[in-house]
């Protein structure tokens, strides 16, 4: 499938001038006319667009954040949903920040990454990072309330450093669902 749209054909009753047969001939045939198809426009927020490399950019940076601020504690080690937090946002920040250098090549070269499987592939990237790192956040936002409100035990432990890390997980997990939904549209509708 193409990601261009072709023209509707209605029979009407005129002639048809020869000279306007003959190039359509001659362009079917590698002619040196030029494809009549009209491309279809570009829908912000797909791969290879600016607002596509925005949200990756956006995607990568509160990752990035999360996870520094989580790596910066001593003990986030102890606590199993803090390390998966962790690991599903480095992960996030590696797919994010992979796509946001090939969108900007696409950028640079007039590419367009409209591809089927190419989309399928981003469609699956971002399902399954966004699942992590919503999983991921949940997870650490129950360890953080357990720690802050059941143990009352934010005097000796870093509360406020888990929210924010939290906080920017849930964040850039706000970041990728638009990526998702507009790569699983573009999937279903080709």
């Amino acid at each position: 499938m193409s990601s261009r749209s072709h023209p509707a054909v209605f029979p009407l009753d005129i002639e048809v001038p020869t000279q306007l047969t003959e190039g359509a001939a001659a362009a079917e045939n590698g002619g040196g006319l030029p494809d009549d198809r009209v491309r279809m426009k570009d829908v912000q927020g797909m791969p290879g667009t600016t607002s596509g490399l925005a949200l990756r950019l956006i995607q990568f940076a509160f990752a990035a954040v999360s996870v520094a601020v989580m790596a910066a504690t001593t003990d986030f080690p102890s606590v199993t949903a803090f390390r998966y937090l962790v690991a599903a946002l480095s992960l996030q920040c590696l797919w994010s920040l992979s796509l946001a250098i090939l969108d900007i090549y696409a950028l640079l070269v007039k590419r367009c990454l409209r591809n089927p499987r190419v989309v399928g592939f981003f469609t699956i990237g971002d399902g399954t990072t966004s699942t992590l790192t919503f999983s991921a956040a949940c997870a650490s936002a129950g360890i953080t309330v357990l720690i802050s409100n059941d143990f009352n035990n934010c005097w000796e432990n870093h509360c406020t450093r888990f929210e924010t890390s939290t906080a920017m997980a849930f964040v850039s997990w706000f970041a990728v669902l638009p990526s998702f939904f507009l790569n699983f549209w573009f999937m279903a509708s080709t």
